[in-house]
C-alpha cells in the first residue's frame, strides 16, 4: 500500500448487455465470480473497497466490502458507480475499476496514484498495448461535484469527464493484465 491512504470502487453496476443480461461480477470465471478476482487483485493495494452495483445487493455485501447503489435509475453507464462511490469512500485517492478485468497489476495503484500525490495530475488513466483503459483510473475524491454536474448536464463518457482534467496517461507493459471479460466466450479465453 502506499504512504496514503487508498479507497478502491469496482463497477458491477452495468447492465450486462454482452453477457447475456448477466451481472458481469457474479459470472463464474475459474470457480470464483469475476468481481472476486478483481477483489484478490487489488485488495492488497488499498485501504477500502467499495464495490458499486445496482441489482444483486446482497450477493456483492456477502463478499464482506460495503456496496453502494448508482443515484440514477436505469443503467446509465460507470461514471454514475464512480459518482456513488466517490459520496462514499474514505480517502481522498480513488481507484475505479470494473468488475470484469481479473488479472489486473499487482501494481496498479502505487504507479496511477504517483503523479496525483506529484500533483501532476487530478486523474491517472492505465493505457496498455497501445489502448487506453479510461474506467481504471486513479482519481481526487474533490472531483465528485464535478463529476455529479458533468452528469446532471447528461454527459455519460467517461473520457470526456476525464479531459476536463488534468490527467495523466500510465503506461503498463502487460496488456493482458487489462483483459476485460465482456462476452461468454470470453471466459474460456481471457487473453483476449
Amino acid at each position: 500500500m502506499t504512504a496514503s491512504p487508498i479507497s478502491a470502487i469496482i463497477l458491477a453496476g452495468g447492465a450486462g448487455q454482452r453477457m447475456g443480461g448477466q451481472d458481469k461480477g457474479l459470472v463464474k470465471f475459474h470457480d470464483r465470480p469475476l468481481v472476486a478476482h478483481v477483489l484478490a487483485r487489488i485488495q492488497p493495494q488499498v485501504d477500502e473497497i467499495l464495490i458499486s452495483a445496482n441489482r444483486n445487493l446482497e450477493d456483492y455485501r456477502a463478499l464482506g466490502y460495503g456496496v453502494v447503489k448508482d443515484a440514477f435509475d436505469g443503467f446509465e453507464g460507470p461514471l454514475a458507480g464512480v459518482l456513488a462511490g466517490l459520496n462514499s469512500v474514505r480517502h481522498d485517492w480513488v481507484l475505479t475499476v470494473p468488475c470484469d478485468t481479473p488479472q489486473l497489476p499487482a501494481d496498479l495503484v502505487q504507479r496511477l496514484v504517483a503523479p496525483l500525490l506529484a500533483g501532476q495530475a487530478e486523474i491517472a488513466i492505465a493505457s496498455a498495448g497501445g489502448r487506453t483503459h479510461p474506467v481504471i483510473m486513479m482519481c481526487a475524491r474533490h472531483l465528485k461535484d464535478d463529476l455529479n454536474q458533468y452528469l446532471a448536464e447528461g454527459g455519460r463518457a467517461v473520457h470526456a469527464w476525464q479531459s476536463r482534467h488534468m490527467t495523466a496517461t500510465i503506461e503498463f507493459a502487460d496488456a493482458a493484465a487489462f483483459v476485460n471479460l465482456n462476452q461468454p466466450e470470453d471466459l474460456s479465453n481471457p487473453e483476449g
